[in-house]
Formats: structure tokens, sequence, C-alpha cells
């Protein structure tokens, strides 16, 4: 390998990089991921009849809520100043899963910034985050819910550009 990690020093250990002399740019990041469990918990969710109550809004408050504390879980993350965080949740019926009597909830988020570091980790965080949260409320009635399938799926911005999976 001959370029250095960017963030490990020459001594092994890890650092914070500096992007003092990085220029601002607009910047875009798009992730999802997907909360597997049964159709009639899905039925039940977009009913409303959960026992922990209104699921969707929480799950996507609580994405936000990762997408803004990003910095704060992972040690070597930037605090940026977001401009935008979506996030949206959708069910999928009979789906690669629904032969099977399973269902899934798609986990989006959009996040953006105008800074000098990417917000892919953010946008993680936020699918992330949502995910638990409906993985949480989702466990009184289903204790086998998988989340599965966090991903980056385009960002834009920056030195290395556009990109999208």
């Amino acid at each position: 390998m001959t370029e250095r990690l960017t963030h490990v020093r020459a001594d092994g250990s890890a650092h914070m990089v500096d992007v003092t002399d990085k220029a601002t740019t607009s910047r875009v990041a798009e992730a999802e991921g997907f909360v597997r469990t049964r159709a009639d918990v899905l039925d039940l969710l977009l009913a409303g009849e959960l026992p922990k109550g209104e699921t969707l809004g929480v799950a996507r408050i609580a994405g936000i809520q990762g997408a803004k504390m990003t910095p704060m879980l992972v040690p070597l993350c930037h605090p940026l100043p977001l401009s935008g965080v979506t996030v949206e949740i959708e069910p999928e019926v009979g789906g690669p899963h629904g032969d099977d009597g399973s269902a899934r909830l798609r986990v989006s988020a959009r996040v953006k910034t105008r800074g000098v570091t990417g917000v892919e980790m953010e946008a993680l965080t936020a699918v992330s985050v949502a995910c638990l949260t409906l993985f949480d409320m989702l466990k009184a009635v289903d204790k086998y819910a998988i989340i599965e399938g966090i991903r980056v799926l385009a960002k834009s911005g920056g030195k290395s550009g556009d990109w999208r999976r």
C-alpha cells in the first residue's frame, strides 16, 4: 500500500483527520436499511395498534436525532452543521421475503450539509437509529425481527465527487 490511511498516524495509533484546508462544498449522502418482521406485525403497526404506540413518527424523529448525534457516537467523525435530514419509512409486503409470511420496513435517510467533509456517517447513523427504534417498538410482538442491509446508496460533493450504488 503506497498511501497512508488517513485516520492512522505513522505509529499506528488512530487520530481525527485535520480538515482545516479542505474546500467547503455542498454535500449530500443517502443510505438505507431494512427491518424484517411478520406481515401480521406490519398490519398492527400500520393500524396503530402496537403496544408502544405510534411507531413510524417516533422512528423518523429518532433517525433525525441520530444523524445529529453522529460525532458523539462515532469517535473520529467531525461535528457538522447539518442543513437537512430526511428519514422515510416505507412498508414492503410481498418483496424478497413476502412469500414466507414476512414483510419489511425500508428505512431511508438523506442528509445534507455545506461543509468540509461528507455526511455518509450521518446518513448511516440516521438509518441505524431509526431501525433500532423500530425494532424496540416491534419487539413486544415480534422478538425475531431482523435489522438488515444498512448501506450507503449515494454521496455527492467534495474532492472525490459523486457516487451512486
